[in-house]
């Protein structure tokens, strides 16, 4: 029997996109389900509209910064809705060049929600499809406390389409979701509260970002309680009160966002049905993204590994070449560099200092780190500090861990990130000559 496709995509997010594209390159048959918006959580609740929200909060910033530059005048006002309707024009025009892109691939859309049958088949509005291939790119969804009260809080789902700008936040989460919408909300003015069970924010980055970041947000106002934990929300007639584990009179607040983390879009997808393993939650797959079923795979935030679109992206490119190119690569997991869209700005790659002396004990860590006024502050009448720190392995002197907080801090670790990657001495920096007067140069003369 001939199978209608051979791939079938379910998702139409950052990975499955990027598979069914690859796939159709390669003269395969490929048809996509997608029951929600195309692009995924990325494209439309997550890192692209909340960037075009952070940047519109810098301009508050630059603003402020102006003054000491000899501009004067009336300062601007801040219109959300406007801002709101030119970020939604502008989300509409890239789906539309989603959609354009698979047309001109000739790769089959359907707006509808895909379940599993069997092995071979998907059910979609009574219609059953047939594929020799399956790959599932279902996404994952926002988590909740599970405390009383909970209901009157939002997820970062919701951030996005809020009528007005809240007086005043309560952020329950301290990851980087939670530090990224505190940042950006502070920049219009919100009070913010940021509550972390965790001993600091951003656990699990190196120390130096941690440090740098709870600094640089508490030096904007925006107030952090750590190893904090809230206990009961209870809606007041004007604002919500936050019972806390460590403060003896409830906060309040008109909004709360739980930022906790995410789930794997798991249910109803029929994963039981066709005997697909599960694991921590997620979908197990092999290195080459392949489930405990031989001929389904699957790629990005549904499965057990890091949940961020470039790594999906690698993800369903690898599947593709791998299934369809007859070129098989596997992602890199080590040296995946990331960032937090906050202000200051952070970004990271490879191992944060705990991590490598655990891995090759203290003394063969060394570990060197900056921390300076970028030139842009020297008139800007604002106390910001930039950081650089460099984690290498005395053995072989190559740069393990590279990490970054300061204005552009991810655009600036790019190209180090390559550099690491490709097994970048220290000594090799050292004799690297930087561009003058730039913030990046200082990584070339640590000592």
């Amino acid at each position: 029997m001939t199978e209608d496709y051979d791939l079938f995509v379910i998702g139409a997010g950052p990975g499955g996109l990027a598979a069914a594209k690859q796939a159709a390159h390669y003269g395969a048959r490929v048809a996509i389900a997608e029951a929600n918006y195309l692009g995924g959580t990325c494209a439309n609740l997550g890192c692209i509209p909340k960037k075009l929200m952070v940047y519109a909060a810098d301009f508050a910033h630059y603003a402020d910064a102006s003054e000491g530059y000899g501009w004067s005048g009336d300062r601007p006002q801040f219109d959300w809705a406007k801002f709101v309707k030119a970020r939604d024009q502008a989300m509409a025009q890239f789906r539309q060049n989603h959609e354009r892109s698979l047309i001109q691939k000739g790769i089959r859309l359907i707006h509808d929600r895909a379940v599993l049958i069997d092995a071979h088949t998907v059910e979609i509005a009574d219609q059953k499809i047939t594929a020799d291939k399956i790959l599932l790119a279902v996404g994952s969804h926002p988590n909740k406390l599970n405390i009383p009260g909970i209901e009157h809080t939002v997820t970062s789902d919701k951030m996005f389409h809020l009528p007005q700008l809240p007086q005043k936040i309560a952020i329950i989460g301290g990851g980087y979701i939670g530090v990224e919408f505190a940042s950006a909300l502070r920049g219009f003015g919100t009070k913010v509260f940021v509550i972390n069970n965790e001993h600091c924010i951003l656990n699990g980055f190196d120390p130096a970002i941690s440090n740098a970041i709870h600094n640089g947000l508490t030096q904007r106002g925006i107030e952090i309680a750590c190893s904090t934990t809230v206990k009961e929300i209870i809606a007041g007639d004007r604002a919500l009160q936050l019972t806390l584990s460590d403060h003896p009179t409830p906060i309040t607040a008109d909004l709360v966002l739980c930022a906790i983390g995410r789930t794997a879009n798991l249910d109803n997808l029929g994963l039981e049905r066709v005997g697909v393993e599960i694991d921590r939650d997620a979908i197990a797959v092999d290195a080459h993204s392949r489930t405990s079923q031989p001929n389904i795979f699957a790629v990005g935030d549904c499965t057990n590994r890091k949940q961020l679109t470039p790594v999906a992206l690698s993800e369903g490119r690898a599947f593709a070449d791998t299934i369809f190119g007859d070129y098989a690569w596997t992602v890199d997991y080590d040296s995946v560099p990331s960032a937090v869209c906050c202000r200051p700005e952070a970004a990271s790659v490879g191992m944060t200092e705990p991590q490598a002396q655990a891995h090759f004990g203290e003394a063969a860590v060394r570990c060197y780190q900056s921390e300076f006024q970028p030139l842009f502050h020297s008139l800007s009448g604002q106390n910001e500090k930039a950081l650089i720190k460099l984690v290498v392995n005395c053995s072989n002197d190559q740069v393990i861990g590279i990490h970054i907080v300061g204005d552009q801090a991810a655009e600036m670790l790019q190209g180090f990130a390559l550099a690491m990657k490709k097994g970048v001495t220290k000594q090799e920096i050292d004799y690297t000559i930087g561009i003058h007067p730039s913030s990046a140069e200082e990584i070339f003369s640590m000592r």
